[in-house]
């Protein structure tokens, strides 16, 4: 695989003024996303940016961005994108047909259609169940949850130690591991039931729970994020030690395959690779961890971007990188069969004029 660095092509500028950042990557990351026929989605809630990476038709890298205010959560597939917001859950849907292609030449062109209101709920992940419902990671209140028609969220479950649901980050529950399409795994800071408990706690007070069990599978960690089940291994990113790797879940342990120079958060998988969200840890929050020895040891600066790794070597093999003004990045999802995908933003005025529509067939009057 390559190591060298090419700068990326902006197909689309945003019309809101987006913060001054380089993005460079990998001279092979356009082989990687044709070769696997997929495209890239990321978001930054710092930003508050839905970034979307493809291949354009002059087989150059495309990088397109959208607003959505404080962009966390993020589940795709190729006809829809969900992505949780500042108070909301956006739903956009794909208005392309299979032959259709936009002025630029992308595949999929993805639009806001649905806003779920459900108040600051601080969002983490956000996924699908096999019924269709959208189930989500309510940080602030500490618990999963379900919308509602009437409410700002319908409880699903919560932690067995959380006594009371209120808006109290108690212990910074994030991540969501789905099987089957259900919620499987959760993780979660540390298991505090106090109000901000996690954050005197965040270098190794971390854990997994068993959803179904409530069983504490894993402790010990350090701010993991993103578990996902993947080959039927539990994957999780420590991230306040930088490294990706898997849980044991007969005993818990942590096995480390692969450190990414940054604080880590956002992980999917595709065809025998793991790509891993990285952004520069922050004072406070991500300040005083084993990620800055880690980082010291190695003579080495943190990251913000996207690094893909390889699963069967552990070796980083394609890299997106962030640098300036965007620092933090949540999550990643890849989005297969899409080769060039582009999305209508909020505050643009294509949100007013681009309308489509369906074609309904009126009965014949014999069938009347």
């Amino acid at each position: 695989m390559s190591a060298g660095a090419d700068t990326l092509q902006q197909s689309t500028v945003a019309p809101e003024a987006p913060p001054s950042t380089k993005i460079s990557c990998t001279r092979g990351l356009t082989a990687w996303l044709l070769r696997n026929d997929v495209s890239i989605a990321f978001s930054s809630y710092q930003s508050g940016r839905l970034y979307l990476v493809g291949v354009d038709r002059q087989e150059r890298i495309s990088f397109h961005e959208r607003f959505f205010a404080r962009s966390m959560g993020l589940w795709a597939d190729p006809q829809r994108i969900l992505l949780a917001t500042l108070f909301q859950i956006w739903r956009l849907e794909n208005v392309l047909g299979p032959d259709q292609r936009t002025n630029e030449g992308a595949d999929r062109h993805y639009v806001p259609r649905i806003a779920h209101t459900t108040g600051d709920l601080d969002i983490h992940d956000v996924t699908v169940m096999a019924d269709g419902r959208i189930v989500f990671v309510n940080t602030s209140y500490s618990c999963l949850a379900l919308l509602s028609p009437t409410h700002s969220f319908r409880v699903f479950w919560k932690p067995p130690f959380i006594s009371k649901l209120a808006p109290e980050d108690r212990c910074h529950l994030n991540g969501l591991a789905m099987r089957d399409g259900a919620p499987a795994y959760v993780t979660a800071v540390c298991q505090s039931d106090v109000v901000n408990g996690w954050r005197d706690r965040r270098a190794n007070g971390g854990c997994v729970i068993d959803v179904h069990s409530n069983a504490i599978v894993s402790e010990s960690l350090s701010m993991p994020h993103s578990p996902r089940l993947h080959q039927g291994r539990l994957w999780v990113l420590n991230a306040g030690t930088g490294y990706l790797g898997t849980i044991d879940l007969t005993n818990g342990e942590f096995t480390p395959l692969t450190f990414c120079p940054g604080f880590l958060r956002g992980l999917a998988f595709h065809n025998g690779y793991a790509l891993v969200g990285l952004s520069l840890p922050r004072d406070g929050s991500f300040s005083g961890l084993a990620l800055d020895l880690e980082l010291n040891k190695r003579n080495a600066e943190p990251w913000c971007g996207i690094q893909i790794v390889e699963l069967a070597t552990g070796n980083i093999v394609e890299w997106i990188k962030l640098e300036g003004e965007v620092t933090e990045l949540f999550d990643v999802q890849v989005i297969p069969g899409v080769r060039h995908a582009t999305a209508t933003g909020i505050l643009s005025d294509d949100i007013q004029r681009l309308v489509t529509f369906e074609t309904v067939t009126t009965p014949s009057s014999e069938s009347v």
